[in-house]
């Protein structure tokens, strides 16, 4: 039987926010240390310390040193499913000690570390909660659960204790949040608590889980939205004249500095002798006319905003933090956008054209941290955009229109080309020229046939129409289950 790891808390002082970045706890004989620190206030330049912080620790992420996530709010159990899901998931791990959630779990160790660690948590709740039933217990338990697949994801299923992992979170006052934040550090995480409105109110021998740091007075500000995509750009678009030559997407190793021409069939790649190559794909081009893949005008195009919709982000007091852009993918109310968007909110309203409705929900059906893609879903029925089935491959140069809703001007429509394919964080992405904005993520990327190839998901701000669209490839793969015409 492999053996638990044993953690050990704050060995070290930290004594600022590039401290709690740089430190890696060690590893020996079965023993890890990990940080669970409360800083509070602002202080001053907190808001470009953090922006900072998302840069390094991204860029770090992208070499695949750690694995790192910025937390504006912890999301809600409210579905029925869920409910009811980690509840049973509780109510099994008391008989037999097992956790078995729906995300897969890399180890036994990771198990054992798991269940010791709830455990330890729960007691904690239960001494310095009073009155505390078993019905209650019961339900902070499923909240962990929940949170811990909500927050970790597939970090789950990469774990090992020697990985480092760093967990930043913005206002966490409540006890549960508190305790769950003491919990993730039992998994191996270091936890930066972001206090700058108050200091969490739960008992003081609670706070003594955690280091305090004081960055100054308690304030107002708001902290800047967190992009994990955006400091990877930077870095890509930095890399210079030699890479931009390079469509990453389309090679492979065995292969490297040759690019390999291919097409399609279903899920087969089929790589093309060089002398076939353009005679394939003028026959390819010629069946696709004969199919019905006539070019729309921009007019047309335009006309297809009417499956596009602006998506409102809410916190737990019901304040806007956010907008973003979402597709329509299924007749049953599916909406497809960008995890980034939807993933600090408490709940959403979404808004579309020609109805002057404002539908909301909090339904977050399915999320993908490393494609950026989720998908919500509405109490109506949708229109939805076909999906391209990559029947001709994408090339440089193509012509592309982009919908979406930058900086809140809803279902703006701008025209470009596909200007690379490029690779971020081992994710396979359209470089593209038309126009985004902040707000324009979850839109969708479209050919002159009216097909989705991709979603927007980030630009550069200080790049001139450097922008990125997860393709309609892992689209295609993601929504199986939901896209409906």
């Amino acid at each position: 039987m492999e053996k638990i790891v044993a953690y050990r808390h704050n060995t070290m002082q930290i004594n600022s926010i590039d401290t709690f970045l740089g430190v890696k706890g060690g590893y020996n004989n079965g023993q890890r240390d990990v940080y669970f620190v409360r800083a509070l206030g602002e202080g001053r330049g907190l808001a470009d310390a953090i922006y900072q912080a998302d840069k390094r620790m991204c860029i770090e992420m992208s070499r695949s040193r750690l694995w790192y996530v910025r937390l504006q709010s912890l999301p809600q159990l409210c579905e029925a499913e869920d409910v009811s899901f980690y509840s049973k998931v509780y109510e099994e791990w008391k008989q037999s000690g097992e956790i078995r959630l729906r995300q897969m779990i890399s180890s036994e160790v990771l198990e054992r570390v798991m269940s010791a660690g709830l455990a330890e948590v729960l007691a904690k709740h239960r001494t310095y909660k009073q009155a505390v039933s078993d019905s209650m217990l019961r339900n902070f338990a499923a909240k962990i659960l929940f949170w811990t697949e909500q927050v970790l994801g597939e970090a789950l299923g990469t774990w090992n204790e020697k990985n480092c992992m760093k967990i930043i979170a913005e206002d966490v006052t409540k006890e549960q949040e508190y305790l769950f934040f003491y919990f993730v550090t039992l998994l191996g995480c270091d936890v930066l608590l972001l206090e700058n409105r108050k200091d969490a109110e739960v008992a003081e021998e609670l706070k003594d889980l955690s280091q305090k740091l004081v960055l100054g007075q308690f304030g107002t500000g708001r902290l800047p939205e967190y992009k994990p995509y955006e400091h990877e750009l930077e870095q890509e678009a930095a890399k210079g004249t030699a890479d931009r030559k390079r469509e990453v997407a389309m090679k492979t190793p065995a292969n490297a500095g040759k690019e390999i021409n291919e097409v399609r069939r279903g899920n087969v790649r089929v790589t093309l002798p060089e002398r076939n190559r353009h005679r394939n794909q003028a026959g390819e081009g010629a069946a696709s006319a004969k199919k019905g893949y006539v070019e729309k005008t921009f007019e047309e195009l335009a006309q297809l905003a009417s499956s596009i919709v602006m998506i409102a982000v809410h916190d737990s007091r019901q304040e806007v933090i956010g907008t973003g852009s979402g597709i329509m993918i299924g007749r049953a109310g599916y909406i497809l956008t960008n995890d980034h968007v939807v993933s600090g909110g408490s709940f959403f309203s979404v808004r579309m054209e020609d109805d002057e409705q404002i539908y909301t929900t909090d339904e977050v059906i399915k999320y993908n941290y490393n494609l950026d893609l989720a998908v919500i879903r509405i109490a109506k029925q949708l229109n939805p955009l076909p999906i391209y089935h990559g029947t001709k491959k994408l090339v440089r140069g193509q012509k592309v229109v982009a919908i979406g809703s930058p900086l809140g001007l809803f279902n703006s429509v701008s025209d470009g080309i596909i200007s690379g394919f490029r690779n971020i964080r081992d994710v396979g992405m359209i470089q593209f020229t038309a126009p985004i904005s902040p707000g324009s993520s979850g839109g969708a990327v479209l050919n002159m046939q009216g097909e989705v190839i991709g979603i927007s998901t980030a630009g550069i701000d200080n790049g001139q129409n450097i922008n990125l669209a997860v393709s309609y490839e892992d689209i295609r793969t993601f929504a199986r289950g939901f896209y409906s015409l």
